[in-house]
């Protein structure tokens, strides 16, 4: 039986009424929902009407912080005492070719910062890096806790799917939040975010805010409330944060897909990243280093990142952690041979009279075809085709000529690949003219 409330404030019905009302919430009746939510004293109608009414009312600092930390303490803390680094994570709210973490994680490694990093997975539109990382053969994600502490002590760094100890509140929440049209409430985002990172033992954040046609928040102002919110939460709770708010109107780097963005990640190791993906990565990666306090000013930051990369030691850190995680290591030294590989490979060619310059890649319409191919899922329990996708995408502003490679399918099946060919086509738009292409970081909070 569950526990009944020492005071009739904190029943459910009071706490409802009290956010409906538009008051501010106390920490005990914040503590109240987050406890109802984990033990199973409040009922799924109860937690239902408790998110819609924080949906339309809000929550202002203090509450989303105090939810925040409700959340994170609804489970274990990872503490690591055995790591002596300065412990830093990466958070980016998603998009479309965004296999950031993958790189990022190992190059901040090897600059002296350990980087316990819990990922998610995809659904919808936007991929996620646990299904990226288990397009490599072997490579175990659901790491136990214990596991997770020694690599962290051994390695310096992880890349792990939510384990059941940390932040069961956000499990129940979110599940809910999914089929109540309360998704994307800020307060409520900003709970689940935070509350699996700073349960991780992190010392600072760095957070990844996107906006645009293939973001979680297309309006650049909504995505600047989301990553201010974020950030005094964080701060709140006594862990630096910075968020950077970046770009997201067409695919992040040129590859769409689990096993092709993973060799995408190797490439950008060896230094042959594509320039916008690299540019995104360092921006971050200088961020990380600057919380750490390994670096001084981001000139520095990005000199120790490069430096990590030409001399080898970023990619055998990323050598070492599949390793480390049950992975096959040659997915290093010949991704071609032992990633996944689809049945059907077709190139997609600019038309008779296509020459000029290519205006945009809708990064929607790009995602959707690669959905379609089954790189993602649009169900929790849909199965994903690690091998399908879209590589070799041209870029805006770039010249094409008639005949040139504008994207290549990756396709397990003929009726997908012809539906892919068609939402490849009218993704990608041409110029006649010079094309200005947009910055990609476009503000550090």
């Amino acid at each position: 039986m569950s526990a009944v409330p020492k005071s009739s404030s904190l029943f459910p019905q009071h706490v409802i009424a009290a956010k409906r009302d538009a008051r501010k919430l106390t920490r005990d009746e914040i503590d109240a929902f987050v406890r109802g939510a984990t033990d199973g004293s409040w009922t799924d109608y109860q937690l239902s009407a408790m998110l819609m009414a924080i949906c339309i009312r809000g929550m202002d600092t203090d509450e989303t912080a105090a939810l925040t930390e409700a959340m994170m303490n609804s489970g274990t803390v990872a503490d690591l005492p055995g790591v002596c680094l300065p412990k830093v994570d990466k958070h980016s709210t998603g998009g479309v070719g965004d296999k950031v973490s993958i790189h990022l994680a190992p190059m901040v490694a090897a600059c002296g910062v350990a980087v316990p990093m819990m990922s998610g997975r995809g659904l919808g539109h936007t991929g996620g890096t646990l299904d990226k990382l288990e397009a490599i053969p072997g490579f175990r994600v659901g790491l136990t806790l214990p596991e997770y502490r020694a690599q962290m002590e051994t390695l310096g760094v992880a890349l792990i799917g939510q384990t059941a100890e940390l932040a069961p509140a956000d499990k129940k929440l979110y599940a809910l939040r999914d089929v109540t049209g309360t998704v994307e409430s800020i307060p409520l985002i900003t709970g689940s975010i935070l509350s699996k990172k700073l349960a991780e033992g992190i010392d600072s954040l760095v957070l990844d805010v996107k906006f645009g046609a293939g973001a979680f928040m297309r309006e650049k102002a909504r995505a600047r409330e989301l990553a201010t919110t974020m950030v005094a939460a964080c701060r709140h709770l006594g862990k630096p944060a910075r968020a950077l708010l970046t770009a997201m109107n067409q695919p992040l780097g040129r590859a769409v897909g689990n096993a092709l963005e993973i060799a995408e990640c190797v490439d950008c190791l060896r230094g042959n990243g594509p320039a916008d993906l690299m540019e995104v990565t360092y921006a971050l990666g200088e961020q990380m280093l600057l919380l750490a306090g390994v670096a001084k000013t981001a000139d520095e930051a990005r000199a120790k990142l490069e430096n990590a990369i030409a001399g080898g030691a970023a990619l055998e850190k990323l050598r070492a952690l599949i390793v480390a995680q049950n992975g096959d290591p040659r997915v290093i030294d010949d991704p071609a041979a032992y990633l996944p590989r689809a049945k059907y490979q077709e190139a997609v060619v600019a038309g008779s009279g296509a020459g000029g310059y290519v205006a945009g890649v809708d990064a929607m319409g790009i995602a959707l075809a690669a959905l379609n191919l089954g790189a993602g899922r649009v169900r929790a329990e849909d199965k994903v085709d690690h091998a399908v996708g879209i590589s070799s995408l041209v870029k805006a502003g770039e010249r094409v000529e008639e005949g040139d490679t504008l994207a290549v399918i990756h396709a397990n099946n003929e009726g997908a690949l012809a539906e892919a060919r068609e939402s490849v086509t009218r993704a990608i738009t041409f110029s006649q003219a010079p094309v200005a292409v947009e910055p990609l970081v476009a503000e550090i909070i």
